[in-house]
Parts: structure tokens; sequence; C-alpha cells
């Protein structure tokens, strides 16, 4: 397992989790924070055995979630307990199973939880132990009130260990609510990357950044990179960006399926490929170890954002790169997380890199071109939509005559007969604006008629 020394997490968790203690621990990822829990809760299991489902660990993410499960095989594989990971996006039959099989220890995300709790199979009543890991960060994804609905149908009577990143009010009083007279400690925060980490910033047009990121993975001294865009639609333009250039990568954001993103973290882990487009999904309790290269494609616009993101490098005392391309319009932000972090970042560039310096086949047209680019689009449909609808009236010329209808001749409608029609009537119109106006060439009937019968405005 690599151990050699607790970390200061595991030093004051371990004791007060093995004494049966609830915990209030503050805590960033990458502290140690997953052994912490999961020792205390196998000395319990193993010293008390009964097999049921004793303990339940909620994590606010799929991916989270299976990487405790890996952890917990590691630790208990001379053991005879069992655990299983339960999150969306994958079939519920095999996790049915589980609950019904009964396993140790079940690692799950609050939605699908719930899915199985109200089947009635997956019982709850024998839980000894409950684990909330990184609390705020179900905060932000809105499962607060899931996890509010799990803690009424659990034991009152269980140990808690409670972990989160940050405190803020409402984790405050969820920890009130949940945890009786707690251990607690604030393991101090880290306002900055690790030490072992090197920081650099890329002064770069906008778009010029897909050209310098292929440059830079071109050369030798770049290991396997995590890198980092913004939204997901964007994460695709890079992957697509990169793989037409013959860059190898996978892809991983909200918008994929689980089986595509535990395939790319796999693939990813394994070395099969060794750039791995991601939004921030993976910028907490990712762990891939000796991971040498971090690239914040885009500036993150919140600071403790980056310090997540470049935190996937440089973990456990290892050394690693983290590089952010700025342009101009990310400035500002990019100011926020130097102030936050108690430093400015080195700037560097690369030749024939310079900051002014735009760049053929940028990574996606500008925003003002593609909306001019659908507006041109939108309107060449309308007029070739208007053009067929004029080729159709013009060639379907007068309709065949109906059945029973009068011929040329003449013909009989029921028993009366109807007379052959002369030449063709003009129907009587309505004396346009010009005519009323008596200009000349209109006849008497139109321009002298009496004002009082013209319509509307035209009366004098």
């Amino acid at each position: 397992m690599g151990f050699e020394r607790p970390t200061p997490i595991q030093e004051q968790s371990i004791p007060a989790g093995v004494a049966g203690k609830d915990l209030l621990a503050a805590a960033q990822t990458g502290s140690g924070k997953t052994a912490a829990f999961l020792l205390p809760i196998l000395n319990r299991l193993l010293t008390q055995p009964r097999g049921t489902t004793r303990a339940l660990i909620l994590t606010p993410t799929r991916e989270l979630a299976a990487q405790i499960h890996e952890h917990l095989e590691l630790l208990a594989r001379f053991t005879k307990l069992r655990g299983a990971a339960v999150f969306g996006g994958v079939g519920m039959a095999p996790q049915e199973r589980a609950f019904r099989d009964g396993v140790d220890v079940i690692i799950a995300t609050p939605g699908r939880l719930l899915d199985h709790m109200q089947s009635g199979y997956a019982r709850m009543d024998k839980l000894e132990i409950l684990v909330l890991d990184e609390a705020d960060r179900m905060l932000d994804m809105g499962f607060l009130p899931d996890v509010r609905r799990i803690l009424a149908k659990i034991p009152k009577q269980r140990q808690t260990l409670f972990f989160s990143a940050t405190m803020p009010p409402e984790i405050q009083r969820l920890s009130k609510e949940m945890l009786q007279s707690p251990v607690s400690f604030n393991i101090e925060r880290k306002a900055a990357p690790a030490s072992g980490v090197t920081q650099r910033v890329y002064p770069i047009h906008a778009a010029a950044k897909g050209a310098l990121l292929v440059e830079l993975l071109k050369r030798e001294e770049i290991g396997n990179v995590i890198v980092f865009a913004r939204t997901k639609h964007r994460t695709n333009r890079l992957s697509d960006f990169l793989e037409k250039r013959g860059v190898p990568n996978a892809r991983i954001h909200g918008n994929r399926s689980q089986s595509q993103r535990t395939q790319a973290l796999a693939d990813f882990k394994s070395g099969k490929i060794r750039v791995l487009c991601a939004t921030d999904i993976v910028a907490r309790g990712i762990d891939v170890e000796q991971l040498e290269h971090v690239v914040n494609f885009d500036v993150p616009h919140m600071p403790e954002d980056y310090i997540h993101r470049v935190g996937r490098t440089g973990r456990a005392d290892e050394i690693g790169e983290a590089f952010t391309f700025v342009s101009p319009e990310e400035e500002g932000d990019l100011h926020a997380i130097e102030r936050a972090i108690g430093k400015r970042i080195p700037r560097v560039t690369l030749e024939g890199f310079n900051p002014d310096v735009k760049h053929a086949e940028p990574l996606e047209v500008p925003l003002g071109e593609r909306i001019a680019e659908i507006r041109a689009k939108k309107a060449d449909d309308r007029a070739r939509a208007r053009a067929k609808a004029d080729r159709k009236s013009g060639n379907s010329g007068p309709s065949a005559p109906s059945r029973g209808a009068p011929s040329r001749g003449g013909s009989l409608r029921g028993n009366e007969p109807v007379a052959r029609s002369g030449p063709p009537q003009e129907a009587p119109r309505q004396a346009s604006r010009w005519d009323r106006r008596g200009s000349g060439g209109g006849s008497a009937s139109e321009s002298d008629a009496p004002k009082k019968d013209l319509p509307g405005i035209w009366r004098r």
C-alpha cells in the first residue's frame, strides 16, 4: 500500500474512529482521509462480525465512490469483508443483488442509494457507521435534501464520521443534526498547491491555446497529463481537436455515460493513453498515482477550483508541473488565484507563441462569428423554403376539373343546365391607392367616384 507514516488527518482521525466517537474533520482532498475512515471501519467490522450491511459511505460523485471501493478492496484483501459501490449511470440489477446477498460496506451516491432504499430490499436497520465524505461538495451539487432523506431511514444510534473541505453555514447545521459530541479538528487548509508542484503561466491569445497545447504535448518531457477545460462542450471540442492532430486522448465529463467515464479513467491510469481531457468532475477526489502534469486550458473562475485541479499532481510529496493558459480576457481570474495562493505565478512563453500572435486553426470559432454563421444559415434556409414554395405554386397550374364539375361545353349540375361560359370575367378589384387619387390613367368610375365611398384615410 505504500504507507510509511500517517498523515496529519490520519493521526487524529484513526484513534477517535477506533474509539467509536463521532468525528467532525475539516480536511481537503489529497490529505489521506480515505484511509482515515476506512481503517477504523475495517477494525470495527473485523472485531465484531455480523454478516450484514453495517457501514455506509456517502460520496458526491460516481468516480469518488468507485475509487473508495477500490481502496476498500485493497485494504480488506485478506479478509472476508465485502463492499459494493452503488451509483447511477449503470444498471441497478447487480447493485440489487449486492443488497440482497448482503455486503458489509456500501459506498454510494445519495440519489442512487435512495432509489434502492425505496424499493424495500436495501435495508439499513443494522447500520453502525456512517461516513459523509466531501459534504461541502454535496452541498454544491444539491444533494443535501437526499442526504436528509437517507438520515431519516437509518438508525439514529450510530457512529458518524463527517468530512468536509470547507464549513459553510449549511454544512455546519447539517453536522449538528448528524453528530453527537464529536471530536472536532481542522487540518490546516493549504491555500496553495503542494510545494512539489511547479506552476507556470503561459500568456496566450485565446485562439492559439489549441496549437500551444499540441506543441507542448509533442515534447518528450511531457508525460501523462490531465487537461482541464471549463465546460462539457469545450472539453468535447478540445478532445476532437487533439485527435485530428494525432494526439490520442480520452474525455470525461458529466454528459458521458458511466461506462465511458470508467473506461476513460482506466485507460488513463493504465497508461494506454497519456492525455485526459476533463471538466472539474475529476478535480476533486480522483487519485491518479504519479500524475506528472496538469494543464489548465481555461482559467477557473474560482481560486479553490484552481487549487483542486493543480492538486491532482504533486500528491503525497511527489513532484509535478501545472501549466495555465491565460488569454487577456482571463487575466482577472488569474489575479484572483494569485491573491488566494499568496504569490505571483511565473510567466513563460514558448518560441513562436507570443501572447499577441493569433494562430490559424483555433479550437473553436469565436462566439460572434458562430452567431453570424448561424444567422446566415437560417436566412439561407428561409430563402430556399420560399423558392421551393414559389416553384410549387408556379408548376401547379389550373387544377383538373373534379368529378361532376362543368366542362367547357357545358354540363349539368344536378338537373339544372349550366350555360356555356363566356370570356373569363375578372373579379372586381378594390381601387388602388393611386387609382383613387385619379392619377391620369384611371377610369372615370375609379377616379371620379364619390369620396364618401372611399375607405378609410382616402376620404377628403
